[in-house]
């Protein structure tokens, strides 16, 4: 018996996901400018209806996965751990994605066509960086609240915090002048971000 009408939530979840796998790998192959709806639709075995609906267009799809990879590592930050615990396990998530080639040659797709496509740009950074900013803002005026943090506005230490992860290496690894880091050297890496940090901000014990 064929069953009409919209599929469960499970089946659109998968049925999203095949397609932003789809849309990734292409963007990767083909670029941003170059890819058309037609061949997205194709390959993820969709009607350019459904994606349409769902994103809106080539640069709603573009945010979406960058959408997707914030969640990754936002969904890591927690209230029920001590502050140093929360930043650690955040960090951890927060550069073991950025620095995997693919995110790495999607950064690289956005630089080099941005500039003609000012929708892109929006996208990723309102899914992406900003989005990941103002969840990391919000933690740390809960934490200003609960007295673990000095009283530094929350939107710039979100915003040092980020730097302090990043820093000069994420450049290197764009450029392509070292490999990703495995999972120890990430932990190092994190280990002595998160340690800089809370020496600037952290409030005093009683």
């Amino acid at each position: 018996m064929i069953k009409c009408g919209r599929p469960c939530k499970g089946d659109e979840q998968q049925s999203r996901d095949r397609l932003l796998d789809a849309a990734l790998q292409l963007f990767l192959e083909h670029g941003y400018g170059n890819l058309s709806m037609e061949t997205i639709a194709r390959d993820a075995r969709v009607s350019l209806r459904t994606i349409y609906s769902q994103f809106g267009g080539k640069a709603g799809l573009f945010g979406a996965l960058m959408r997707r990879c914030s969640d990754q590592f936002i969904a890591s930050l927690a209230d029920d751990c001590a502050l140093e615990q929360a930043l650690l396990i955040f960090g951890r998530q927060f550069l073991f994605r950025i620095t995997r080639p693919d995110v790495l040659r999607m950064r690289a797709i956005l630089i080099g066509e941005s500039p003609r496509f000012p929708d892109l740009a929006t996208q990723f950074y309102e899914q992406g960086p900003q989005r990941t900013l103002d969840h990391l803002a919000q933690y740390f005026s809960r934490q200003q609240q609960a007295g673990a943090i000095v009283g530094i506005d929350p939107h710039f230490l979100a915003d040092q915090f980020v730097s302090a992860l990043r820093s000069e290496r994420l450049q290197r690894l764009q450029l392509g002048l070292e490999p990703a880091p495995d999972e120890a050297e990430i932990d190092q890496w994190v280990r002595q971000a998160v340690s800089l940090f809370l020496q600037g901000c952290e409030a005093a014990k009683p």
